[in-house]
C-alpha cells in the first residue's frame, strides 16, 4: 500500500512539473541507421532534437496570520504559514 502511495505521489509531482513548464522545440531530430550486410556499408548518423525549456519561478515565503487553533479553550495565536507565488514560464 505504501509503495503504491509513494509511486502515485512521485508520478503526480512529475506530471505537475511538466505541466508548469513551457517547452519550445528549436530543431528537428533525425536518425540515419547504419546499413549492415556482412560488412558495414554506411556509418550511422544521429542528430537529436534541441529543445528550449523555460521553467516557472516559484517563490515560497512566510506570512503571519491570526488563526483559531483547537485547544481546551479557544484562543487566537499568530502563526507563520507558507505563501507560494508561481510565475508561469510564459510570463518570464
Amino acid at each position: 500500500m505504501l509503495k503504491k502511495t509513494v509511486s502515485l505521489a512521485v508520478i503526480s509531482a512529475f506530471a505537475f512539473g511538466l505541466a508548469a513548464c513551457d517547452v519550445e522545440k528549436k530543431q528537428e531530430g533525425s536518425l540515419d541507421l547504419p546499413k549492415y550486410e556482412v560488412d558495414k556499408k554506411q556509418a550511422g548518423n544521429v542528430k537529436l532534437p534541441e529543445y528550449d525549456v523555460k521553467t516557472p519561478d516559484v517563490a515560497v515565503n512566510k506570512e503571519e496570520r491570526t488563526i483559531d487553533t483547537p485547544t481546551v479553550k479557544k484562543e487566537e495565536r499568530k502563526v507563520t504559514v507558507p505563501d507560494v507565488d508561481v510565475k508561469p514560464a510564459q510570463e518570464k
